[in-house]
């Protein structure tokens, strides 16, 4: 008879990295040469762009996974998420624009950006019962993990 496991320890709810292809390590080895901004060196706004890479949480509970990500100047109505039963994509974009005059002086600039991401689960999910949040920048989305993902302690006999 299986029964439910909860973690004792928090370490168990960690996400276990997977590895990097060529590309990939390739692309990240890249990024940290080249410093973000060096061709932009006013920043106008804290909102998302191409040089931000908001942080994404991915935690793995006994019926669900939560997923958190951290989207600054983000409008929901710029906001998309997918998903399939091992992955979700968190697609974003972001405009702002910025204006300025005194008397002889005058500035005018615009700031846009895109952000596409996505994470791999660590389990399968039932993809029609997911559900997203999205308030103050901060988007959620719970995925119910199939009842054949879910942990399940089995009992050792004697």
């Amino acid at each position: 008879m299986a029964t439910q496991h909860s973690p004792k320890n928090p370490q168990e709810n960690i996400v276990p990295l997977r590895p990097l292809s060529v590309m990939e390590e390739m692309e990240h080895m890249f990024e940290n040469f080249i410093p973000h901004g060096w061709m932009r060196p006013f920043r106008m706004d804290q909102a998302l762009s191409a040089e931000t890479i908001p942080q994404v949480d991915i935690i793995d509970q006994d019926d669900t996974i939560l997923v958190k990500a951290a989207l600054p100047g983000v409008n929901k109505k710029d906001l998309e998420v997918s998903c399939t039963d091992h992955t979700v994509t968190i697609r974003s974009k972001t405009r702002t624009e910025s204006k300025e005059e005194k008397g002889e002086y005058y500035r005018h600039e615009i700031c846009s950006g895109s952000y596409l991401r996505t994470v791999t689960l660590p389990a399968t999910v039932n993809e029609n019962k997911i559900k997203a949040k999205f308030k103050d920048g901060l988007l959620e989305v719970t995925l119910p993990k199939l009842e054949s993902a879910k942990r399940h302690s089995i009992k050792i006999e004697d």
